[in-house]
C-alpha cells in the first residue's frame, strides 16, 4: 500500500497517511478531529488543524538537529522535522535499531504533544545512506552524471531508499541538481554536470527513491510508495552551482534566461517526478521565509 505524505505551503503540516490503521478518534484526547481522518479532504483536513493551533505550535514547525533533539524537546517546542546532516549520527558505528530507537524516540515526543502532529526526519544521502556504519557508498554526483545512465542512477536511488528506510527514516535530503559553473566552488562533487541537459537527465533518481507516481495517482499529492520508498528533496536552491567565483553560498549574479535555461530546468523535471503535479513544498536552510520556504532548518539555535 503507497503511503501518501502531504505538505502544505506556508508551515511544515505533516498529515501522514501511517500504514498501521490509527483511526480519527484515536489518540490526542477525545472527539473526532476531522484532521485525523484520512477519510475528509484534504483542504478539510488542513484547514481544521490550523484552526486548532495556538502561534507557539506553528512556530515550532522548524526542523532541528539531532545532536540538540530530544522527546522533551519535541514535546515542548512543538517541534515538526528533525535532521542528521552529514556526520551527525546517534553513536559511533551505530547500528540500525540504534537509528529506529533514536527516531521512534523523537516521534513519540512529537505524538504526546496536544495536537498529536508527527515530526518528520530527514537524512543527506546524497551517494547512498552515508551517514551510517556499513550502509551502501555509491559513487558522488560528478561519477554518477560522467555516467550519463539514468537507468543506473535511479537503481541507485532505489537501493539508498531501501538502506535508509531500514533505520527508520523517511524522508533524504537528496538528490542535489545544481549546476556547477565554476569549478573553483569546493562542491563541484556535488553536481552531476556542468550541462544543464545531464543534471535533468540524472533526476531520474528520484522516482527510485519515491517510486514511480502511477497514472491514477491524487494529482497535487507527493507520493511515496510505500515503506520501501523515501520522500525525495531535490535541492539546495535554484543557482546555487552557479555563485560569484564559486564562493559557497554567495550570490549567483546571472540575467533571467540564464537562470531558467541553466540552473532551473532540473527542478522543473525533479518536481514532475516529486509530485503529480507540484502544489507546494521547499526546504532550505539558508532563505527568508517571505521567499516561501515551507520549511525552515534552524539546526541549533530553535529556542
Amino acid at each position: 500500500m503507497a503511503m501518501p505524505i502531504w505538505f502544505t505551503t506556508g508551515l511544515l503540516l505533516l498529515l501522514v497517511c501511517i500504514e498501521t490503521g490509527t483511526t480519527a478518534e484515536a489518540a490526542g484526547g477525545g472527539g473526532y478531529m476531522k484532521y485525523k481522518d484520512p477519510r475528509e479532504p484534504l483542504n478539510t483536513r488542513i484547514n481544521d488543524l490550523l484552526s486548532r493551533m495556538t502561534v507557539e505550535e506553528k512556530i515550532g514547525q522548524t526542523q532541528i538537529d539531532r545532536s540538540v533533539a530530544s522527546a522533551e524537546v519535541m514535546n515542548k517546542y512543538y517541534i515538526g522535522s528533525v535532521l542528521s546532516g552529514g556526520g551527525s549520527v546517534p553513536a559511533k558505528q551505530a547500528s540500525a535499531e540504534t537509528w529506529i530507537s533514536m527516531v521512534n524516540d523523537f516521534q513519540m515526543g512529537s505524538l504526546t504533544t496536544r495536537l498529536s502532529i508527527p515530526m518528520i526526519y530527514g537524512i543527506d544521502a546524497v551517494h547512498g545512506h552515508n551517514n551510517v556504519y556499513k550502509a551502501t557508498i555509491f559513487p558522488h554526483n560528478v561519477g554518477l552524471g560522467a555516467s550519463r545512465d539514468p537507468e543506473l542512477v535511479k537503481r541507485i536511488g532505489a537501493a539508498t531508499a531501501l538502506e535508509v528506510r531500514a533505520t527508520g527514516i523517511p524522508y533524504v535530503f537528496a538528490p542535489c541538481i545544481a549546476v556547477c559553473r565554476d569549478p573553483r566552488w569546493g562542491r563541484c562533487f556535488e553536481s552531476y554536470s556542468e550541462d544543464p541537459k545531464v543534471v535533468q537527465a540524472m533526476t531520474e533518481i528520484i522516482p527510485g527513491l519515491q517510486g514511480d507516481i502511477p497514472p491514477n495517482s491524487r494529482k497535487g499529492v507527493p507520493f511515496v510508495a510505500g515503506n520501501k520508498k523515501v520522500a525525495a528533496c531535490a535541492k539546495h536552491y535554484v543557482g546555487d552551482g552557479g555563485t560569484t567565483k564559486g564562493i559557497n553560498e554567495n550570490n549567483t549574479v546571472i540575467d533571467r534566461h540564464g537562470l531558467l535555461s541553466i540552473h532551473m530546468p532540473g527542478y522543473y523535471n525533479s518536481i514532475i517526478k516529486e509530485y503529480s503535479p507540484f502544489q507546494g513544498f521547499c526546504h532550505l536552510r539558508l532563505a527568508g521565509i517571505n521567499a516561501g520556504i515551507d520549511m525552515i532548518m534552524v539546526p541549533y539555535n530553535y529556542t
